[in-house]
């Protein structure tokens, strides 16, 4: 398991790199853009080839670049509907530009529309981004805590998607361990936990499920809120070592996506706390 954290790419996207190398991560996730505005940042090419040589000398296992949060796949509003696919292709051309793994992405919201109504926004907004996708650079779901219309919040919406689309070859998932703590999955339960890897095999495939978000929860199991809280100080503490010792999580990124002490994101204090708990849950 390589564990990482989401990064600032304030001053070029590669600055991000220096920022991993300073706090000791093994893997990293970036923004590609502002995550609450439409207006795609223009890069520099140059900071692209930047980014590739210095990911390299630093030895990050995997990059991911998560899209806005603004995006809507499932939007019933058709101007949201094509500025989200507009930033979705945006970000999956940034993405291959400096070589990172996956896009990761929040499917969007039917906003009282229904499930079969969304996945009819989806699917179409979704081919169009995976024509974008190669064989290093994926397109990665990622499970909702399950707050409103939100898609995405169990693994059958997910294989839902997954298996309109044909099972596309480069679309993949990632699971937040706080996300499905608050949609009613007890990730520090190891029988809770190996049967939701289960069903994800039987129903998309472990080989798909390509990276982690790990976040403890400052809510309650099934709260279907998404509230992160710094590593051991919500209400996951030590029994997230559950989720990071878990043998068929293992090899995966494991990004960290919390506030860290000064709120400007996790350090390495966060990541050494990280690799502790997994650690010693691995030990027994």
């Amino acid at each position: 398991m390589y564990i990482g954290a989401h990064l600032s790419a304030a001053g070029g996207i590669h600055t991000a790199v220096d920022r991993a190398e300073a706090i000791g991560a093994e893997s990293l996730q970036v923004f590609t853009q502002s995550p609450r505005a439409w207006r795609p940042t223009n890069h520099d090419p140059a900071n692209f080839e930047r980014f590739r040589e210095r990911r390299a000398e630093v030895g990050l296992h995997a990059v991911l670049c998560h899209a806005l949060y603004l995006c809507n796949l499932a939007a019933p509003d058709d101007e949201i509907y094509e500025k989200s696919i507009a930033a979705m292709r945006n970000t999956m051309e940034v993405a291959s530009g400096i070589g990172a793994d996956a896009v990761v992405f929040h499917v969007g919201s039917h906003l009282g529309s229904g499930f079969e109504h969304g996945l009819e926004r989806v699917v179409p907004a979704l081919e169009q981004v995976l024509e974008l996708t190669t064989d290093e650079t994926w397109l990665l779901m990622e499970n909702s805590a399950g707050t409103g219309g939100t898609i995405g919040r169990s693994i059958d919406e997910l294989a839902a998607i997954d298996a309109r689309l044909d099972r596309h070859p480069r679309l993949g998932i990632c699971l937040d361990s706080c996300h499905l703590y608050a949609s009613g999955i007890d990730v520090t339960d190891p029988v809770r936990l190996d049967a939701l890897l289960d069903e994800v095999d039987a129903s998309i495939g472990l080989d798909r499920l390509r990276a982690l978000h790990v976040n403890d929860s400052a809510t309650e199991l099934g709260s279907n809120r998404d509230r992160h809280a710094d590593v051991g100080e919500g209400l996951l503490g030590e029994g997230l070592g559950v989720f990071l010792g878990n043998p068929r999580l293992q090899g995966l990124p494991a990004v960290l996506e919390t506030d860290g002490p000064e709120g400007k994101g996790p350090d390495a204090n966060e990541l050494r706390k990280t690799k502790e708990i997994r650690a010693r849950a691995i030990a027994g």
